[in-house]
């Protein structure tokens, strides 16, 4: 296991034991005690990446991408979608050109 899915997945349990929290002493409890405020700000942290990318600032790219997957994982946990939900999908897709994925979504 890579060492970034091992940290992901260390987070993904913390962010589970953060549900039901109260959400005035943890802000991850209050993300997922607020699923719109939780995609906002993945939004914005995909922004943040994107400008960090653009920008070729790598160190601001790393933290800006620890961001976004942060809230990308607290943003699926409050819409009760798994992680092994998002692993069947990209498994589905394996061995399946991006053209040819992309097409048979359409309709």
């Amino acid at each position: 296991m890579s060492r970034l899915a091992e940290v992901l997945t260390r987070l993904s349990a913390v962010i589970e034991r953060r549900k039901g929290a109260d959400p005035a002493a943890s802000y991850t409890a209050r993300l997922l005690a607020d699923p719109d405020l939780a995609a906002k700000k993945l939004g914005e942290e995909a922004v943040e990446t994107v400008i960090a990318a653009v920008k070729r600032d790598q160190d601001a790219l790393a933290a800006e991408s620890a961001d976004l997957l942060y809230h990308w994982l607290v943003t699926l946990a409050a819409a009760g979608v798994a992680l092994d939900d998002v692993a069947a999908r990209l498994e589905a897709r394996e061995g399946v050109s991006g053209h040819d994925e992309k097409a048979s979504r359409k309709g």
